[in-house]
């Protein structure tokens, strides 16, 4: 069964998914583009903890 995570604004979908790659390219993940059901979790795990370190930097950055 597969779910994917809606987008409230769909035109941001261009720009999630870069950076989702960004990110996966930093820790040094393989991402293709569309299916990337082959990841482990721990793959799976490290990109998406990266985008949450990245976004929280981002909004540390912008309140000073």
């Amino acid at each position: 069964m597969s779910r994917r995570s809606k987008v409230v604004v769909p035109e941001a979908r261009a720009a999630l998914d870069q950076f989702k790659m960004e990110a996966a390219n930093e820790v040094g993940v393989n991402l293709k583009q569309g299916y990337n059901g082959d990841l482990t979790s721990k793959q799976a795990g490290s990109v998406g903890g990266q985008m949450v370190k990245k976004m929280i930097e981002s909004y540390e950055n912008s309140i000073k």
